[in-house]
């Protein structure tokens, strides 16, 4: 079988598909004929983007759902709705995240901690379980994509909590790609580097750091969302039948150094 970058007939839901990378990946994932569910945790934002993307594709193809992935009924009602309305959910890509805590670690309170770890750990398991349950219900193949970051594979001061949500996430990703693979379903994983989104402005727009991590970057900048929607596309595709467990690395070279 030839390797096919497409999502033709397959329904997948993007989680923080309002703006940024979520919003990317959806777009992409449309664009290469999925039918996609976005969710985000306030309609309009949501709402806003679908409209954007079904312009270009077809209003048909795209959905807004409003959902907190920080709450477990939202992430239960978020996948029953998909298949209650497409009959199946295929792919899901867990991207919803917060990042509400920038400083020493040694400081942060337990609201910065229980919020982050709500949706950057919590949520993406409530939506991997109900998609991998889903999926084995049906005996069908699926493919979770996970939303990491480089902060989960370095020390990344500063970012702390944040990091350690998504050095949890590959871990979790691991573990869910040994106990899924016989059932097809894979799980897989991206780690951005710094990216211009919302959630990195803290760092994007002080001249200082952003210095510093061009500094750290071999490629000499930032990425923007379209780049790491690319790799969730791949990871997606039937392209990537044999790859599971994986942390795809997409940072400009940042952690090479």
């Amino acid at each position: 079988m030839t390797a096919r970058i497409t999502l033709d007939g397959k329904v997948a839901i993007v989680t923080g598909g309002s703006r940024g990378i979520g919003e990317a990946i959806a777009r992409t994932f449309v664009a290469h004929g999925a039918t996609v569910v976005i969710a985000a945790r306030k309609l309009d934002g949501v709402t806003a983007a679908a409209e954007s993307i079904g312009r270009e594709h077809g209003a048909d193809r795209v959905i807004p759902m409003a959902a907190h992935t920080g709450k477990e009924d939202e992430c239960v009602r978020l996948v029953s709705q998909t298949i209650e309305r497409f009959g199946k959910v295929d792919v899901l890509v867990n991207n919803a995240g917060t990042n509400p805590y920038f400083g020493p670690l040694l400081a942060a309170d337990n609201g910065a901690w229980d919020k982050t770890f709500e949706v950057n750990l919590k949520g993406y398991f409530w939506c991997a379980r109900e998609v991998a349950r889903h999926c084995l219900g049906r005996e069908a193949p699926g493919s979770i994509v996970n939303v990491a970051s480089v902060a989960g594979l370095m020390a990344s001061p500063m970012q702390g909590v944040y990091a350690m949500t998504k050095a949890a996430v590959i871990s979790m990703t691991k573990t869910l790609a040994a106990e899924l693979a016989p059932s097809r379903v894979r799980v897989n994983a991206i780690a951005p580097g710094f990216v211009d989104t919302k959630l990195a402005s803290a760092v994007l727009k002080n001249d200082e750091l952003l210095k510093h991590v061009i500094d750290r970057t071999p490629m000499g900048r930032y990425g923007t969302p379209d780049e790491i929607a690319g790799g969730a596309l791949y990871l997606a595709s039937e392209a990537a039948t044999f790859l599971t467990g994986h942390t795809l690395v997409i940072d400009g070279g940042m952690t090479v150094r």
